[in-house]
């Protein structure tokens, strides 16, 4: 897996200018780093979009109690924590809060202050907008610098004609010019370490009369890369659902349009129309077997009960002409009283003694007959063998000839 870190520029200009990127592996390793366009980009798996130290300000605030946690801010209630912090920092900021982009600190809780990372939200927007128009959607947005817990560190970058210095320590991050009149007023402590790019580190060292540690940028970008942090919260929220759901969306539309892809395009249309049409003869062919089955049953009825001429059922039909030939000899059938009476003598309780028996249109009653559930239930089953189906009825049992499946 390789993640491709783009550095979002101040302004529409710089862009045209290219992008600062970071190229790295899973290992983290940096495979490749400098300035291009984006349609000179390398690829790579994930997109992610650093947001300059300066572009960033930062509020420590508390939150009211229940305001923030996994039942709110986690599964669907931005919008409320979004209203919550308007009111908490209305009074922190000096631009409109709805003019404002506003990310909480990882594992956020309303039982300690809590990190917020301020920016405009329209630039914010914007820059990530033109990157999904070019075909780079963000899959995370990370600070370079973010507040830390432990011990600070002084950062020196940018060029020698503009060097900067960013304070990073627990109670946030600063910014100013590097200057002799700067350092003596922030006075840094000499236990406390300081990291210079290579194009300031002599300037930095001679300011300070210190020795200075060597950070090119490409390292401080996979430091922020590797902190817990991700800015696209609230109207910019992207959770890996939906970071997922856009790869797919990304991945159709190129199988759709991409030109290398057009060999694929025709083979999976030819699979297409090759499986509907055998589906169609697939269905045609059980269709005529079904109809072919159909008509030799009619056939059979028709053949052997030359009185039927008129065919709606046949195996009710054929079973009604059966019926009526057995009557007819003298035979019995399953539907008759005896057949019915036999059946049930056979397998019913022995003190099973019905107070009266009526028999109506092949349907048995035994009136007065009480069963038990299981005694109900087994005596079901051993019709139901015979070709019988009993059931409970309000005045006892009905017995009647069915299926024996």
């Amino acid at each position: 897996m390789s993640t491709l870190i783009l550095t979002l520029p101040d302004s529409t200009a710089d862009a045209a200018d290219g992008y600062e990127f970071v190229l790295t592996r899973g290992d983290g390793l940096v495979v490749d780093s400098g300035r291009a366009g984006l349609a000179l980009m390398p690829a790579a798996t994930e997109l992610v979009a650093l947001v300059p130290a300066h572009r960033l300000s930062w509020q420590q605030v508390r939150l009211p109690r229940g305001s923030v946690g996994r039942g709110l801010f986690r599964d669907g209630g931005p919008g409320r924590l979004r209203a919550v912090l308007d009111g908490v920092l209305e009074e922190r900021v000096l631009d409109d809060t709805a003019d404002l982009h506003f990310a909480l600190a990882p594992d956020a809780t309303d039982e300690v202050p809590v990190w917020v990372a301020i920016c405009d939200r329209a630039w914010l927007k914007a820059a990530v907008a033109a990157l999904e128009r070019a075909g780079r959607p963000v899959g995370r947005i990370v600070p370079e610098l973010a507040p830390v817990a432990a011990d600070g560190v002084l950062h020196v970058t940018g060029e020698t004609n503009a060097p900067r210095l960013s304070a990073v320590t627990p109670g946030g991050v600063a910014h100013w010019p590097l200057s002799a009149a700067t350092l003596g007023l922030l006075n840094w402590p000499a236990a406390q370490p300081v990291l210079a790019e290579p194009a300031v580190a002599a300037l930095a060292e001679q300011l300070m009369q210190r020795a200075v540690t060597l950070q090119q940028a490409p390292q401080r970008h996979l430091q922020a890369l590797r902190g817990a942090w991700d800015l696209a919260q609230f109207d910019l929220a992207n959770s890996g659902g939906t970071r997922r759901w856009r790869r797919l969306s990304e991945a159709a539309t190129r199988l759709a349009r991409a030109p290398r892809w057009r060999p694929a395009r025709w083979a999976l249309l030819a699979t297409l129309l090759v499986n509907l049409v055998g589906l169609n003869a697939w269905a045609w062919k059980e269709q005529s077997a079904l109809k072919a089955q159909r008509q030799a049953i009619r056939e059979v009825l028709t053949g052997t009960f030359v009185r039927v001429q008129v065919v709606v059922d046949a195996p009710v039909q054929m079973a009604r002409e059966l019926s009526a030939l057995q009557r007819a000899s003298g035979q019995t059938s399953g539907r008759d009283l005896e057949a019915m009476l036999a059946a049930f003598a056979a397998v019913g309780p022995a003190q099973a003694v019905p107070e009266a028996i009526d028999y109506v249109a092949g349907e048995l009653r035994l009136k007065g007959l009480a069963l038990r559930p299981d005694e109900l239930a087994a005596l079901s089953l051993r019709l139901k063998a015979g070709g019988y189906v009993a059931q409970a009825d309000t005045n006892g049992l009905l017995i009647r000839q069915g299926s024996a499946r």
